[in-house]
């Protein structure tokens, strides 16, 4: 028996758009409705097998319901931009899978259900109505099947199961809608009566003709026959608009709609458009692409390699496993060597040469010849990907390829890939004015991350691990604390356990209860600080318990044999461009509280007779803020060299600038960075511990005394919005698609991203200018001294005691001259045995 698949296009492109998170390209396409539309389809499509098939879309022109009806669907919320965005994209995706897109002007997409349902019937053809409207549900008969698309699930409606639900056969469905209206679609129905109702009445009296003709003689109810009589009009009206047309002037046959399968190369080219890698995998559609013929890379030996090395031609490499492939427009070698000694003239040449992961190669070198070689590369491809999109999760070489070379990466051949990748992304950053970024910033970054790396941080492990001991003796202390109020012991790290305890034990005010147990998150407990004495000690030992194990030992854990640590620092990882720092994260060593601060007395020079300097910018993102702003007061405060907190204070609170107490200072403190953060009232009045309306009070009189500062969020938010990115002073670009989601917290988070991210990343871009001039100026001076940490908006020294002045004079001005803003960028430096400075 043959089988036709229909779907409601409209219906399944919004029930996935509303039902999957947002999702865009890297360029911000929105396709989380076009990602669970196809996936639908795909999943039908292999179930049902089906001979022939299609979707039927709606289009905007009004149809005969409308004109005889001006109320029909009246109300109906439009279409939000980011689905819209995705209808074409859906239709592109119809055809990809082999499936014909219908419409018929004056008739909406359930009558082009009917018809075809009542075409294939004729045809002795089973019908399969993939929809989420249960207004389809009237076309089920002995060869036609609905499968209604609902929240948990998708329902196979068949006649037997539609009369087990609802107790009449199908085609008398139509009159239970004619009856109880449909408020989706603005039908009217007889009012005061309900689905209950009409089904109650339908099961009695077949039809709606049957209904009028007899009700007054069916002893119905006063109430309801009165409801009838007096909705009679509107309920035969409501017919003729519920009733789907079964013989539209499709004009279309079966065959016309033959189902073949996929096209595959379309289908590939749709997925790597819109990044939908899932699909390729899913449909094995790999060989699909347009791959070129596979390089056949020629050996080369050393001889042959040391007189390429004066080639001015553009070359890529793919440096891994003992083996460099070198590829250009007119050759493509193999090298394979042991002594990579042989690489260093032709890796430090002056040529055009891309790479994937500069910083990688030369620590690949490093380890080989025990040598520091700086690679002479023109193009990073990774670090090119992040310049033109920091938002990007992902940019290794097999993303790189399919967002910007539509094909699958082919391992053996990434020489050539980096080499077609560095002309797209070449130009690319070009066209979007990331050059300089790229140039002057990521690129030279690259090689002052590798020496900082390698040369690590010396840890006091002999400190650490009696430092270890202080914590332990402390968590067990207040581990018995613990146990004391609760009258007995258990395990204070199960979250399961410490629920019980708090809220079955000591009947403490309990969050809702989930299916794994009570919520003890830190937010949870803090609320319940004041209500029994416990939770300080519960939380004074989940913060021993980390320092202990995240820190004392996992710092010794991870030092080398001569007590070095080396962390990795990553230039791809954060939309903002700041750096980040793992195994391990020494950005993250806590400062906020003493016992958290002593971590930093463990951090030394290499020697005695050397010292550490720590240089770091004061308050450079209100530096920025005022700058960018352009706010006359903030500027005016910054040059002044007065303290911008108890200013604001002064402005915010109304009171001289000698009369700010110090409570006025932390609240302004708050106020002036949250502001940059797009902090809400609510939000400000959690964290100064003030009413919602005296917080919106503080954000107020700030922006009413820093004019230019609301100004610039309004502005930046409008910009974000008409653009899709916003970009810092040195052209970093980032793209929000959160602005464009149907979702309101989205939209909001996208909101304070854009007047964010300028700020913050702006700081970034000048903290890693300020670290290439800082190592160029140290080498250039020839002191003992040497850049060995970055943390945000900070930066550490390793010297010979006899340079620290010398290495303080470097760091203030290399870190102040980094940028020229309307206000002066200032720097904090201290010298010290440890990076604790506090001798």
């Amino acid at each position: 028996m043959k089988k036709l698949l229909i779907v409601d296009g409209n219906s399944i492109l919004n029930r996935a758009f509303y039902g999957i998170h947002p999702l865009s390209t890297s360029d911000g396409i929105p396709t989380n409705a076009v990602f669970g539309f196809t996936n639908i389809l795909l999943s039908h499509l292999d179930g049902i097998k089906p001979d022939y098939a299609a979707v039927a879309f709606d289009l905007k022109a009004p149809t005969f319901r409308h004109k005889s009806y001006g109320d029909y669907k009246a109300g109906r919320r439009a279409m939000p931009d980011e689905l819209a965005v995705q209808l074409d994209w859906a239709k592109r995706a119809v055809a990809a899978l082999g499936m014909r897109s219908l419409t018929l002007e004056g008739w909406e997409a359930d009558d082009i259900l009917g018809t075809l349902s009542a075409l294939a019937e004729k045809e002795d053809c089973d019908s399969y109505i993939i929809t989420g409207d249960r207004d389809s549900l009237q076309l089920i008969s002995d060869r036609t099947t609905v499968l209604l698309a609902t929240n948990a699930e998708t329902v196979r409606f068949d006649r037997a199961h539609f009369t087990e639900v609802y107790g009449i056969p199908p085609e008398q469905f139509v009159f239970v809608k004619a009856l109880m209206g449909d408020s989706s679609d603005n039908i009217p129905g007889v009012p005061g009566v309900g689905e209950k109702t009409a089904l109650k009445l339908i099961s009695q009296f077949h039809s709606l003709d049957a209904l009028y003709e007899g009700y007054t003689n069916a002893g119905l109810t006063k109430s309801v026959a009165a409801k009838l009589e007096a909705g009679r009009d509107s309920a035969y009206m409501s017919l003729a608009l519920a009733k789907i047309d079964c013989a539209a002037p499709l004009g279309t046959e079966l065959s016309d709609i033959a189902y073949s399968g996929i096209d595959r190369a379309a289908m590939t080219t749709l997925c790597r458009r819109l990044e939908l890698s899932g699909f390729i995998k899913r449909l094995a559609l790999e060989d699909e692409e347009n791959v070129p013929d596979a390089v056949e890379y020629l050996p080369l030996d050393a001889d042959s390699l040391t007189s390429l090395a004066v080639v001015p031609t553009a070359l890529s490499i793919d440096f891994s496993g003992g083996v460099m492939r070198i590829y250009s427009e007119s050759f493509a070698h193999e090298v394979r060597f042991t002594d990579a000694e042989q690489l260093i003239p032709f890796l430090t040449s002056e040529r055009s040469l891309s790479v994937f992961d500069v910083k990688t190669i030369y620590g690949e070198l490093y380890k080989l010849t025990g040598k520091k070689t700086a690679v002479s590369v023109t193009t990073d491809v990774m670090l090119a990907a992040y310049v033109i999109n920091s938002s990007d999760s992902k940019y290794n070489l097999e993303s790189l390829c399919t967002r910007y070379l539509s094909r699958t990466h082919v391992p053996d051949d990434s020489a050539r890939e980096i080499f077609e990748l560095a002309a797209v992304l070449g130009e690319r950053m070009r066209l979007d004015g990331a050059s300089r970024l790229y140039d002057e910033i990521e690129l030279p970054l690259a090689h002052v991350l590798f020496e900082m790396e390698t040369s690590g941080f010396l840890v006091d492990t002999k400190g650490l691990a009696d430092f270890s001991d202080e914590l332990a003796a402390q968590a067990d202390s207040y581990a018995s604390q613990i146990f004391a109020y609760a009258g007995h012991t258990f395990n204070p790290n199960s979250p399961k356990q410490l629920g019980e305890v708090l809220f079955e034990e000591l009947k403490l005010p309990s969050p809702k209860r989930t299916k794994s147990g009570y919520s003890t998150s830190a937010d949870v407990l803090e609320k319940l600080r004041d209500v029994h004495p416990i939770i300080d000690c519960i939380l004074e030992y989940r913060q021993v318990a980390k320092l202990k194990s995240t820190y004392a030992d996992g710092l010794r854990a991870v030092a080398d044999g001569d007590g070095r640590i080396h962390t990795t620092f990553n230039q791809t990882v954060t939309a903002t461009g700041r750096l980040s720092s793992t195994e391990p994260n020494l950005q993250n060593i806590p400062i906020r509280q003493e016992l958290g601060r002593r971590f930093r007395r463990y951090f030394l020079p290499d020697s005695a007779g050397r010292l550490l300097v720590d240089a770091d910018y004061s308050q450079i993102e209100l530096r920025l803020l005022a700058h960018i702003a352009d706010d006359a007061t903030m500027i005016e405060a910054f040059k002044s060299g007065i303290d911008i907190h108890a200013v604001t204070a002064s402005q915010v609170f109304g009171v001289p600038l000698g009369e700010v107490t110090s409570d006025m200072r932390k609240r302004a403190k708050a106020v002036n960075f949250g502001i940059v953060y797009g902090i809400s009232d609510f939000s400000l009045a959690q964290d100064i511990g003030v009413t919602k309306k005296q917080a919106g009070e503080y954000i107020k009189g700030y922006l009413a005394k820093y004019p230019g500062v609301g100004e610039y969020l309004a502005d930046i938010v409008e910009r974000a919005n008409r653009d899709g990115y916003v970009t810092t002073l040195l052209g970093r670009r980032r793209y929000i698609p959160e602005l464009k989601s149907g979702k309101a917290m989205l939209r909001s988070f996208g909101e304070r991203v854009a007047m964010n991210s300028p700020i913050q990343g702006s700081a970034a871009d000048i903290i890693k200018l300020a670290m290439i001039n800082v190592e160029a100026a140290l080498e250039k001076s020839g002191i003992d001294a040497k850049l060995i940490l970055q943390v945000h908006d900070e930066l550490i020294v390793e010297c010979a005691a006899g340079c620290a002045a010398k290495a303080e004079e470097i760091l203030r001005r290399e870190m102040e001259g980094a940028v020229t803003l309307s206000v002066p960028l200032t720097v904090d430096v201290q010298t010290g045995s440890t990076w604790m400075m506090d001798d």
